[in-house]
């Protein structure tokens, strides 16, 4: 660490209670070089060696100080058709049992959240295109949200090197994407336009409730990063924004069950995931 700036333990609680309040995510012992780092790259590409006048740089949020620490903290690891087996449900099952249920002529919602750098939404949209038949007889809406508004930046971009795409087949690669530079592939105009990408932040009631309700709900390997009660708050906010039968994924790692009892169980060939009951208001 002698290249960065120092940073002392009681610093470390200080701005490690600071993202926690804003974001819910937790960085304890087990992560604490990895946020020791993150907090002393911000020190440094502002100039300052001082944690005293960062901290009072960020309690201020000078010059959206912020969202640029936030943007340092979120982990952006992904892929497209990344937990495929969430996507055959997705066309084999979940969208069907909406369908008994849903309005005739109310659009099918979809939301990608965290979609980090855009692979998982867009993967949404591709593997609607090609392995949903019914995909041109019903208006679908998909909407990519993330905390890191950096992130939104580059997924708006849809600029992908080659291990984005690693498990893509070199038919789909060359059918939606554009080349765009040494190993670098742009996803097609039509494709980028079929996704909104919107900045949110799961811990925040008003920030989630913004976006109105969905169908499915792709919220995939970022309740890790939570202690118990942001994950309890995260998924409240996550379960009023599902419409009465909708359906929430999460990674394979997690489970709601050990969050909340708001959520039902299902279980399908491809994949377990979360609904809420139809009908069943909370609280």
């Amino acid at each position: 660490m002698s290249e960065f700036p120092s940073v002392s333990e009681e610093e470390f609680r200080q701005v490690s209670e600071f993202l926690y309040r804003r974001t819910g995510m937790v960085f304890g012992e087990t992560k604490r070089y990895y946020a020791h780092r993150r907090i002393a790259e911000r020190m440094a590409a502002l100039g300052l060696a001082d944690f005293a006048a960062y901290f009072h740089r960020l309690r201020t949020d000078s010059d959206c100080e912020i969202e640029q620490f936030i943007n340092a903290f979120t982990v952006n690891e992904t892929y497209f058709y990344r937990e495929d087996h969430q996507l055959r449900c997705l066309t084999t099952d979940l969208l069907a049992d909406r369908m008994r249920s849903k309005p005739a002529g109310q659009p099918y919602r979809l939301w990608s959240v965290p979609c980090s750098t855009g692979e998982e939404p867009y993967s949404l949209a591709l593997w609607l295109l090609e392995n949903w038949p019914e995909v041109d007889t019903h208006e679908i809406e998909i909407v990519g949200s993330d905390v890191d508004t950096a992130c939104i930046e580059a997924a708006r971009a849809g600029l992908y090197g080659a291990r984005a795409l690693m498990r893509l087949s070199p038919a789909l690669v060359e059918k939606y994407f554009e080349p765009a530079g040494p190993d670098h592939w742009r996803l097609v105009a039509d494709l980028r336009d079929s996704v909104q990408f919107s900045p949110v932040n799961l811990v925040d009631q008003e920030s989630v409730r913004a976006h109105g309700t969905f169908d499915v709900i792709f919220c995939r390997n970022v309740l890790i990063y939570f202690d118990d009660a942001s994950r309890r708050m995260a998924a409240e906010n996550l379960y009023e924004s599902l419409a009465p039968g909708g359906f929430i994924c999460l990674g394979h790692t997690e489970s709601m069950s050990r969050v909340s009892s708001l959520f039902e169980v299902r279980r399908f060939a491809d994949a377990i995931v979360y609904q809420r009951p139809r009908g069943k208001a909370h609280g």
